[in-house]
Parts: C-alpha cells; structure tokens; sequence
C-alpha cells in the first residue's frame, strides 16, 4: 500500500489502465486512442469514484468562464466518445453511469499504482474518501490558464499541461524530445506521397457554424490539391469520417494513405483560429502540430500557411507554379466569403434541394463581392448539376448556359482556377458539343488542379464519347483513387466500364458502391443497365425498380426500365411507361432522349431516329447515346449520321 498523499502513476480499472504521466487510456496493454475533453471527464470521475460528479463541476473543470462553447453539447459528445473508448453502454453502464440532468459517477473498482510500483484498490462509493487519500490525484490546473484549442485537440499529445501536477516532469519530457530531435537527424523522414485531411472540428459549439469549419477542410484539401506530386484524399470521402470514431490506422488503410492531416477550427466574432496536425497514419504517430490565428479577413493566409507547413514537412519539391499559387493570397469581402462557403456546403450536399440553395448563396456572394472568381465557379457547378438527368432541377438548356456564362466570368477573373476551366469544359460538352475546345479546358483545368477528383470524373466522359474508352476508365479509376469513398464517382466508373462494355467489372464496381450506401439510386441503376446487357432480365428489372423507388422523379432511370421490360418480352408494360414518358409535362425539354431508348428496347428503329432527331434539336446531352443499349442502331446510317453530327466516336 502506497503512502497516503503519494502520486499515482496509474489508474486500473477492469482490463483499462489510464496513464497519469501521459494521458494515454490502454486496454490490456493496447492503446485506445482517446483525446482532449474526453480524458479530463474520465480523471475527474477517478478522483470521486464512486461519487456523483455534478455536471457544473464538470464544466469548471474543462472550460474556463469566458471560452466560446456550447458546453451541454460539448460535454455530452465528451462522455459519449469516453464510453465508446471504454466500450461502455449508458443503459447497462460498467463504468460510467449517468445521474439524468445531474451528472455522472464512476461505478467500478479501480486500483491505483503509485511511483514506486506499489498498488492501493478503491471499491466503489463506501471508499470514496479512502480513495481521495490513497489516490491523491492532482488538482486540475487553473483552466483559465490552458488554451481552448490545446485542451480540445491536443490535450492527448500533450498531457504535461493537463494537470499540474506532471510539471515536474516537462523537464524529462523535453530532454526526451531534445533526444529525439537528435536522433531524428540520422534518420530519414518518412516519405508521404498521400494523404487526407480529416474534417476540422468545430469547437464552436454551434451546429450551424458547421459550413465554416466544413468550408475550411474544403479550402484545405483545395490547397494541397494543387501538389501534382501528392495525392489527397478529396472532400466526398474525407467528410465521411465527420463524427466518426474511426482510428487512424484504420482510415488510412480505407483510403490508402500514408498520412493524415487533422484539426480544429474556432470562430469567434471576426477571429478565426486553426490547428492543425500531421500524424503518420499506419503507427499513428504525430510528425507535426501547430495553429495558427488572425482576423476573419485573414482566413486565406492561414490557409495558405497551413499548406505550406505542411508541404515543407513533407518535404515536397514544388514546382514554381506549386510554390507561386502557394504563397499568393486572394482578398475577399468577409460577407461574401461567408456566402461562398455556405454555397460549397449545400452544393456538396448533391440533392436538387442542395443545389437550389447552393446556387442561393453563390448569388449572394457575387452581391457582395463582384470580383471573387470561385463564387462564379461554384454557381457555374450548380447550374450544370441542376440541368443533369440525375436532379432535374433546371432545363438543360436554361441551365448549360447559365453554367457557361458563369465558368466564363470565373476565368475573366482569375484564368488559373482550375475548377473554372473544368465547369467551362462540362458545358461546351454537353450543350456546345464542342470537343476540340473542351478538351484544351479539361488539360489545363487537370493541370492547374491535379487532385480534382470531379475533373478527372467528368473528363472521363469526355474521352468516352470521343470512343477513347480505354483512356476514360483510367481517368474515372484516377477520380476513385482521388475520392474512395464517393458514391457518385463510384457510380461513374461503373458506368464507363458499362461504355467500354466491360459488363463483369461494371458489375463488380457498381456492387462496390452500393455497399457503400444501399440507398444510392444510380448504383441500383447502373446494375440495372448492365444486367440488362447481360440478359439477366429479372434482376434487371429489379434493380431498376428500387432505382425509381429511391429517386421516383428521374426519368432516365424510368426509361431504362421500360427499356428492360421490352428486353424481357414485356411489351405492354413497356408501352405502358412509354406513354408515360410521353404524358410528363416538362419545361423546356420533351424526354425526348429517354422516349428514343424506349423504342430501341421496342426494335421500333424509325421511332427512335424520329426522337432522336427531336433531341438533337432540343440540344440535348449526347452522352446517353454511349451507352450500349443504343447499340442496335449502330448499323442504321441516320444513326452513324447523327453521330457524326455531334462530334461523338463509337
């Protein structure tokens, strides 16, 4: 038994130890990783165990008076990633129980180890003062003295300004860390080539401060994007781990990353605060952490620092182009900034109501600063998502030339943003059908913005309809390198590999995706295209059938399922939705394109050149046409002349 009064190194309880000195909770022997508010509420419920720890005690503990948090959400999510660490359950709790609307107590036996090995038990509430004695856990430092930032995002990686007690020992930890500074001289830095930037935490504490800090990840992945040499993650599958609990090695090996960039962001009035850090993801081991703070006007430089910081501990060489777009720093009115990220947030929402505010907000950002090129740019990717099949939400024709006339402005403003060049190539695609030009904007967009995974992905349209099938699949595997965990790049490869009728591997990917979210309409839909070609009519009807039933309102998926029906003997179920398609009242546009597959399914050939023809005039995508259900008319010469027509190669 330890002298009472004497320092415990470590706390045990069931197969958990909690390391005093730092900070690290391990389960027999492993760690768990375990960071910031969530270690203090487990020692202050150590220091009472058995007791119940009011939730005001709670909060004088871990945040001063004056910080800018929303302390009941803050606490709540604090407890729930403690249990979820301690594999804990607020129902049937071993560990934790929770006193409703009074606070928490710690309920197991827990046994102490002080400096010199020796071991003192505590056993629930009858030993609570007995445990005060025996443990003698520190007092927690003064919080008005810790940084916000360090005790949320930090506090793990640096335990010694947790409590204060373990001043003592900074001494040793900095001659520790003198060594390895030291030794690190003679070792090499290991070599990072990708990586991901995890969403940045809101410390806020405010939900709808969330388009800020999701704006920032964005910016961030933006800005290393840039790197030609450095694959990052894009924001489609970084925004996947938001909230999760995921570890580190465990997200790099989904990603296949060597490195992973994670953080937090604090607005508060006009000042803006980010820190970031640098961990090696397989070992999970810290390479780098720092913040950095300034003026909401500032927000562009501290983006740029951070990337830098980053580059250069990696070690990357840049190009002087890398180096120039870097270092240059873009002004911008605060308001209107504010106004372009909430368009990014509801624009990367990807549904016809996201894009409805999106193009809201990019509006209102052109208001209040006419000469911010990616308001432009982003309002140019809304018009040209809203005219797609997929969301409808504008007439192809209304919405490509509001996309074009937006990209155009964006280029006015500022020639080297990429994603402007690429939303330019899009449109003079799909309604200009203009491909000698939208390929020169597809090269210099990938080149000014290699780590654009929409770039890659719809330029791989681009290369299918010029029938460079081989180079399009390569191009939509890039995107999915760039974007894993994307549903619709995910969905894209699947249908390039449809195009190059690679039916098996479409399927494999296409399975692939929707394993990834079973709700996803397009996954459901392009299995359906190619068990159509594949003659596996039933379950193409079936796949299908849960398509529309998840997006009832598209009709491209309505189409393909008359289509299948008509490949399955059903003729009058097909003539059925035919009529359907033909009764559908539309703004600027007849279905004609999907009326046209419909009679291809019939082997009504006249009909669907008659449709056909009704399309061309109405200016429609052409990118249907590459899909290999138009592959009876091939041998028809009005077909082969309405390819040549379009600029398309089959």
């Amino acid at each position: 038994m330890g002298q009472a009064g004497s320092s415990p190194r470590l706390i045990r309880f069931g197969t958990f130890e909690l390391d005093l000195q730092s900070g690290e909770l391990r389960k027999q022997g492993r760690k768990i990783r375990l960071e910031g508010q969530p270690v203090q509420v487990l020692v202050c419920l150590l220091e009472n165990p058995g007791e119940l720890v009011t939730r005001e005690a709670l909060h004088g503990k871990l945040w001063r008076a004056d910080t800018f948090v929303n302390f009941e959400h803050g606490l709540n999510v604090a407890v729930k990633r403690l249990r979820q660490a301690l594999s804990d359950s607020a129902v049937n709790p071993r560990f934790v129980e929770t006193l409703p609307r009074r606070g928490y107590r710690f309920i197991a036996p827990i046994q102490a180890v002080d400096v010199s090995g020796d071991l003192s038990d505590v056993h629930g509430a009858s030993a609570a003062a007995d445990a005060q004695a025996t443990l003698d856990l520190p007092e927690a430092i003064d919080r008005n003295q810790i940084d916000p930032f360090e005790t949320t995002v930090l506090a793990h990686r640096r335990g010694p300004r947790v409590w204060r007690w373990f001043g003592y020992a900074l001494l040793a930890v900095l001659a520790i860390w003198g060594a390895w500074l030291v030794r690190t001289e003679s070792h090499p830095q290991p070599v990072i080539r990708s990586l991901a930037v995890l969403p940045l935490e809101n410390l806020s504490g405010d939900a709808s401060q969330d388009y800020f800090s999701d704006g920032m990840t964005d910016e961030l992945i933006t800005e290393l994007g840039q790197i030609r040499e450095l694959r990052v993650i894009s924001r489609t599958s970084a925004m996947t781990y938001k909230g999760g609990h995921k570890s580190l090695p465990e997200i790099a090996r989904d990603l296949n990353v060597d490195a992973v960039i994670e953080g937090a962001v604090l607005r508060s009035g006009t000042q803006v605060r980010i820190t970031a850090q640098l961990i090696l993801a397989a070992a999970d081991k810290h390479l780098w952490a720092r913040s950095y703070e300034g003026d909401l006007n500032d927000t562009f430089a501290l983006q740029k620092q951070v990337a830098r910081s980053i580059a250069e501990e990696i070690r990357m060489d840049l190009t002087p182009h890398e180096q120039a777009f870097l270092k240059r720093v873009t002004s911008v009115n605060p308001e209107a900034y504010e106004a372009y990220l909430k368009g990014r947030y509801f624009w990367n929402k990807r549904t016809p109501d996201g894009l409805k505010e999106a193009i809201h907000y990019f509006n209102q950002a052109i208001e209040e600063d006419t000469d911010y090129a990616p308001s432009y740019a982003g309002l140019a990717d809304s018009y040209a998502l809203a005219g797609d099949w997929k969301y409808g939400v504008l007439a192809p024709t209304e919405a490509y030339a509001r996309a074009k006339a937006a990209a155009t402005k964006a280029l006015a403003l500022d020639g080297g943003l990429g994603e402007a060049h690429i939303s330019l190539a899009f449109c003079l695609d799909a309604f200009d059908w203009n491909w000698e030009s939208a390929q020169r904007e597809f090269t210099r967009g990938i080149e000014l913005s290699p780590g654009y995974a929409t770039g890659h992905d719809w330029y791989a349209w681009h290369l299918a309809a010029l029938g460079r099938n081989r180079e399009a699949v390569a191009e939509a595997e890039k995107a999915a390198s760039l974007d894993p965990l994307s549903l619709i790049v995910g969905a894209d490869l699947a249908e390039e590999l449809l195009v190059a009728h690679r039916y098996d591997d479409a399927v494999k990917q296409g399975r692939k995706t929707m394993n990834l979210d079973p709700f996803f309409a397009p996954a459901h839909f392009v299995l359906g295209e190619v068990f159509t070609q594949k003659h596996m009519n039933k379950e193409a009807v079936a796949e299908l059938q849960k398509a529309i039933e998840l997006s009832p309102g598209s009709t491209a998926f309505t189409a393909n399922l008359a289509y299948a029906y008509a490949a399955s003997g059903m003729r009058s179920e097909a003539v059925q939705v035919l009529n359907e398609l033909k009764n559908r009242k539309q703004t600027g546009f007849s279905n004609a394109p999907e009326i046209a597959l419909v009679y291809v399914g019939l082997d009504e050939k006249d009909q669907a050149m008659f449709w056909l023809e009704k399309a061309y005039a109405e200016h429609f995508s052409p990118w249907v046409l590459m899909r290999p259900a138009f592959d009876p008319l091939l041998p028809d010469p009005r077909f082969e002349g309405l390819l040549r027509r379009l600029g398309l190669r089959r």
